[in-house]
């Protein structure tokens, strides 16, 4: 069984998310959050450390989803 912990978020980001993942496979703001930090987790376990531009890349890609201000 997989334990499981709680990540905040704030309200409007949520709504963004919501408006967002409408008319995809993602059934909850939860199912693409999981998504978004295994893909981070999985590129940095393949290539190792992530650089601080490929960080900054993926916090770019973020923002420009509305992930991030």
């Amino acid at each position: 069984m997989t334990d499981y912990t709680t990540v905040s978020i704030p309200k409007d980001l949520a709504d963004r998310v919501e408006e967002t993942i409408e008319g995809t496979s993602f059934q909850s703001t939860s199912d693409l959050v999981r998504f978004l930090l295994r893909s981070i987790v999985i590129q940095h376990q393949k290539e190792g450390e992530l650089t601080e531009a490929q960080f900054e890349e993926i916090t770019e890609q973020l923002r420009g989803l509305g992930y991030l201000e």
